[in-house]
């Protein structure tokens, strides 16, 4: 399983109309798409316009192909896109080890 991280920036003043969007998008669009396991979404306490997404894919491909490729990915980023501050930094990772 790969976890994709998304750390995203918003526009100040927009986390209640961006918490309804990032849910939509994640629920009726991402959740849809090839090799997708769950999702978490974190938003900041002391930050409260920083938000992290995690994504698990079953492979790297799945999202960076199959999902990126596919014209879900335009209608996921015209629901969350226009709230962004900045572009979202993404990176995929790899289990190394958990808790029981």
């Amino acid at each position: 399983m790969i976890l994709e991280l998304a750390d995203i920036r918003i526009a100040p003043g927009q986390q209640a109309a961006f918490d309804a969007a990032i849910l939509h998008g994640v629920q009726n669009v991402i959740s849809k798409a090839k090799g997708f396991s769950g999702y978490k979404i974190n938003k900041g306490m002391e930050s409260p316009e920083r938000y992290v997404l995690m994504i698990f894919w079953d492979t790297l491909e799945n999202h960076t192909v199959d999902f990126r490729s596919s014209p879900a990915f335009a209608e996921w980023r015209a629901i969350v896109g226009p709230f962004f501050a900045s572009p979202p930094v993404v990176e995929h990772f790899e289990l190394l080890a958990k808790s029981a």
